[in-house]
């Protein structure tokens, strides 16, 4: 009979421990990748508790004289990612009237022009699905119109259930009416500062930023920034990887920094 020391009775079962755990881990990987699951999101995963899902139900508010890009920038990029992720679109306004992006004021149209487009709601105020989990509001002069009593109740009376509240450009400013912004840190459009802060006496707004984000509220500064700002969300809740594919399938020149805002100094916004 063969005996062997304590030191190598120790070294074989350790190489016994990697070369089980070593199988393991390959079982796991391979179910894994059989189910379809990103290894980033297995990586993430806790022991004791399953990984919170992703959100898939986006609403969007949608209202006269609202900025096109604010809108179709973001959900381009999510519409995208939609490809990749189970995903709901929820388009909300006051009435299922067509919404055209022309201002409601003539002196808004003052050459009389007819270049303005509309889209079709999905659902009003009162019929939108009530487990919508990321909220986003636009910018645009919408947001400059006395008749936003409804606007302002369905966003604050929804926030409570919300994963996210996403505004973008000047939609700050209804957010800030709606009161969920009080206390917290917020940006909104340079070129339109002064008029959009005014609603927003409790906030603190932060002159020089791309988009800020504070608890799970998001808010970017001015039109084009909305798209920055989705991407790095997107970066955020679903994966760098998805946020960086988005970006090169869109050949946009995504600015990742939130600080980068030259914009601030253009428009000589100051702090509040």
């Amino acid at each position: 009979m063969r005996f062997y020391s304590r030191g190598r009775l120790f070294a074989a079962y350790g190489l016994l421990c990697t070369i089980f755990a070593g199988m393991a881990h390959a079982q796991c990987q391979g179910a894994n990748h059989t189910a379809g699951i990103p290894s980033s999101t297995a990586s993430q995963a806790s022991p004791t508790s399953a990984p919170l899902r992703p959100p898939k139900n986006f609403g969007m508010i949608i209202a006269r004289a609202f900025e096109m890009l604010d809108v179709f920038g973001p959900l381009d990029a999510l519409g995208m990612l939609a490809r990749s992720y189970q995903m709901n679109l929820y388009l909300i306004a006051d009435t299922m009237d067509p919404v055209t992006v022309q201002p409601v004021a003539a002196a808004m149209n003052a050459k009389n022009s007819s270049f303005f487009p509309s889209i079709l709601p999905t659902h009003t105020f009162a019929t939108a699905p009530k487990d919508i989990e990321v909220l986003m509001v636009p910018g645009g002069l919408w947001t400059r119109s006395p008749n936003l009593n409804a606007t302002i109740s369905y966003i604050r009376a929804t926030y409570p259930s919300l994963r996210y509240l996403v505004s973008i450009c000047t939609g700050a400013s209804v957010v800030a009416r709606a009161g969920i912004l009080d206390g917290r840190r917020a940006t909104t459009n340079k070129a339109s500062w002064a008029s959009t802060v005014v609603h927003g006496p409790n906030v603190t707004w932060v002159p020089k930023a791309r988009w800020v984000v504070d608890g799970n509220v998001w808010t970017s500064s001015g039109i084009s920034a909305g798209i920055d700002a989705t991407l790095a969300f997107i970066e955020e809740v679903f994966g760098e990887a998805d946020a960086v594919s988005i970006a090169d399938l869109m050949e946009y020149d995504w600015h990742r920094d939130s600080t980068w805002d030259p914009y601030a100094e253009k428009f000589n916004v100051t702090g509040v």
